[in-house]
């Protein structure tokens, strides 16, 4: 009984800091109609401005306190809310959450290039020096003492703000329609700032609460958001009660599980996965309209053409030729990930381009295939590779049954804590028997994976490899181009439009998003064999979640109804990472702050940068002489290259003075002849003799 109570003291405590960092989720969701995926990041970088105050400079606590939770968490709110979050609050959901997942990538970016990950950072918990309180026969230590406490006001606070004040009042009134608010003299801005600075302040003070009973660590702490999203589901993300409740749950489903669950090899990660799988049963089993997700713009999906698509496929294995032929063999293996990756992130097009479903696991399904390849393709088997792709489109049919209840940004959570539940317990399980069949996925360590053998010929060679991979790629975007021009690339649209007017007309939606996942989950596994093949060894970290969001983020930059997206996100991925490798080691999270601050820039290009790319290279692209010489310089350079007469920089520079070059000239001329309004006459460009008469011609005639 004793045991009991101390695990109950534990997991209370926990559930506190839950509910003070959910309750402040809920909070942004419901006034400003956004669910901030960045919240627990927020919360981490508050953790670590309060040890570089607290530990690091040696200010008082509560100076340190009082300049985190006072300044510096209510100026970051403030930024978030007016640089971020109202520009694309016009936009739809979709676009909403790729900004915050933008966020978090660039949180955990930024607290892993100011502080050292390698180096320790322990924080001592509140009043430590005072002896633990006695409730009973358990002992209630005075920062879990603090941390209830604290619980209990931030819940006063807020039952009182939102019913008692004006401003409150105000933030409520904005919920379901902001412009009828702001008829009756309500101020949405003022109540969207201010629920930003309490959301932020209130993730402050979990992330300081929970910082001294983990290791301060900018993964593990965001992370630890998944079991508030788990209490937030509980409250319906509109009820702060039942928000407290699920926090409730879960800190003492966390506790209990700690102390009683069965010690073996197969159990640990389990209690690590549990508020993820809490959250997935959460998810599921409370219906309720608002679960359906809001409404939301669409963006338009190009039609490819297929003169454009053969092109595409025929220049990726282009591409990966003159890698071949000018990179040295030590730089191949992480160039040569660039269509390994696009791979996996062409994943994205159908699922979520084509029929609009948000998937935060396609990296997770894509280690599948890995190890899937990595076991039953240990000698190069070539049968294994369809082996890999089928296992995978069966984990993403699995996937798609939860689908059909959910979309929008609760589909999101669900492949959220879909993915966390891979990382922590099942890709750490060790080899077990099922029906007699042995499985074994990381089995808790890495994985040897190998080429394939191919007409005789066995692929180990990194240049052999590479393009492999980009054959792949290149069959791969013309087999999504193709399902995008046929009928049931036009019934995702449809299904994306509308699920109701798609089931209304007679569509099976279970039959379509079973197919659509299982689809893009084949493509993932194909991308993440090839992926393992490339690296020769491979890790479950490699897989995680962290991992993946900035190949999600690079895709939508790109343009996730793009057929080219994979291409782009590879490259876009690959290429800056090794470049900026070269300049230190306090380069390597720099690229990874780029690109969440590339995918913070969506507002500005929503449609995604390839289509206006496209748009911009039309008027080019139809000048035959311009291309012809660009072509032929590019040749050139590749040759000389090729024959180590240049080095790589300067084949870089070349190529993109020589790629760009046909698109500045056609811009000229395309000013060039834009006619200038008779009223800017002499001052756009010289005033000329026959402007007179001209004119005097069109007063008359008027």
């Amino acid at each position: 009984m004793d045991q009991f109570l101390a695990f109950t003291v534990v997991g209370l405590s926990t559930a506190a800091i839950y509910a003070v960092i959910g309750s402040g989720l809920v909070l942004t969701h419901t006034t400003a109609g956004v669910f901030n995926f960045a919240h627990g990041a927020a919360g981490m970088l508050a953790a670590f401005a309060y040890w570089q105050l607290a530990v690091g400079w040696r200010w008082p606590v509560p100076l340190a306190l009082a300049a985190v939770l006072l300044v510096l968490a209510p100026a970051f709110g403030l930024l978030v809310e007016r640089a971020l979050m109202r520009p694309v609050q016009a936009l739809g959901e979709a676009e909403r959450l790729v900004m915050t997942v933008a966020l978090l990538t660039g949180c955990i970016a930024l607290a892993r290039w100011v502080w050292d990950p390698n180096t320790a950072r322990p924080l001592t918990p509140f009043f430590a020096d005072r002896p633990a309180l006695r409730l009973g026969p358990a002992a209630v230590t005075w920062h879990q003492a603090v941390t209830t406490a604290v619980a209990v006001a931030v819940a006063a606070g807020l039952w009182f703000l939102l019913h008692r004040t004006r401003a409150g009042t105000e933030m409520r009134a904005c919920v379901d329609d902001r412009a009828l608010a702001g008829l009756t003299g309500a101020d949405p801005l003022r109540a969207g700032r201010l629920a930003w600075v309490l959301g932020i302040q209130l993730a402050a003070v979990g992330g300081i609460l929970i910082a001294p009973a983990v290791a301060l660590d900018a993964q593990q702490l965001s992370l630890l958001i998944v079991s508030a999203y788990t209490a937030a589901v509980f409250g319906r993300l509109r009820s702060l009660p039942f928000t407290f409740l699920g926090a409730v749950v879960v800190g003492l489903l966390e506790a209990y599980l700690a102390g009683y669950l069965p010690q073996n090899d197969y159990l640990p990660g389990l209690r690590l996965a549990a508020p993820a799988l809490l959250l997935l049963l959460a998810l599921l089993a409370f219906p309720h309209r608002r679960l359906r997700g809001r409404d939301r713009r669409l963006v338009p999906v190009p039609l490819p053409g297929r003169r454009g698509a053969l092109i595409l496929a025929a220049a990726i294995p282009g591409l990966a030729l003159v890698l071949v032929t000018v990179l040295a063999e030590d730089s191949l293996v992480p160039y040569g990930t660039v269509f390994a990756l696009g791979v996996v992130a062409l994943s994205y097009v159908p699922l979520a381009g084509f029929a609009g479903q948000v998937s935060l696991c396609q990296l997770s399904i894509a280690g599948i295939g890995a190890v899937v390849w990595g076991h039953l393709g240990a000698h190069g088997e070539p049968w294994a590779l369809p082996a890999a792709v089928l296992v995978a489109a069966a984990v993403g049919a699995l996937v798609a049954v939860p689908a059909l209840r959910l979309s929008g940004i609760y589909l999101a959570l669900g492949t959220t804590a879909f993915a966390v539940i891979l990382d922590r317990w099942i890709f750490t399980l060790p080899a077990f028997d099922v029906l007699g069949v042995r499985i074994a996925l990381f089995d808790q360590g890495s994985v040897t994976v190998t080429g394939p053998d191919l007409f005789g010929l066995h692929l180990t060679s990194p240049a052999q490899l590479l393009l492999l991979a980009a054959v792949c790629l290149g069959l791969a975007s013309l087999g999504v181009a193709a399902l995008r021009r046929g009928r049931f690339g036009r019934r995702l649209i449809a299904l994306r439009d509308s699920e109701a007017a798609y089931a209304t007309l007679g569509g099976r939606l279970l039959g379509a998003k079973v197919a659509v996942f299982a689809l893009s989950a084949g493509i993932a596994g194909l991308g993440g064999a090839l992926y393992g093949m490339q690296l020769q060894t491979v890790t479950a970290d490699q897989f995680n979640l962290v991992a993946g969001l900035p190949l999600f983020l690079i895709a939508v930059i790109a343009g996730l109804g793009s057929v080219g997206a994979g291409l782009f996100t590879g490259v876009a991925f690959v290429v800056p990472t090794q470049l900026l490798g070269e300049l230190g080691t306090w380069a390597q999270d720099l690229s990874a702050l780029l690109i969440a601050l590339a995918g913070m820039g969506l507002a500005h290009s929503p449609s995604g940068v390839i289509t206006r790319l496209r748009a911009e290279w039309a008027p080019p692209a139809r000048n035959r002489l311009l291309l012809g010489a660009a072509g032929v310089v590019l040749a050139g350079c590749w040759l000389l290259a090729a024959l180590d007469a240049v080095n790589g920089w300067l084949l870089l520079a070349v190529a993109l003075v020589a790629a760009t070059a046909p698109r500045i000239r056609a811009a000229a001329r395309r000013q060039g002849t834009v006619e200038t309004p008779p009223e800017w006459w002499g001052v756009r460009r010289p005033w000329r003799p026959e402007d007179g008469e001209v004119l005097s011609r069109a007063t008359a005639a008027g």
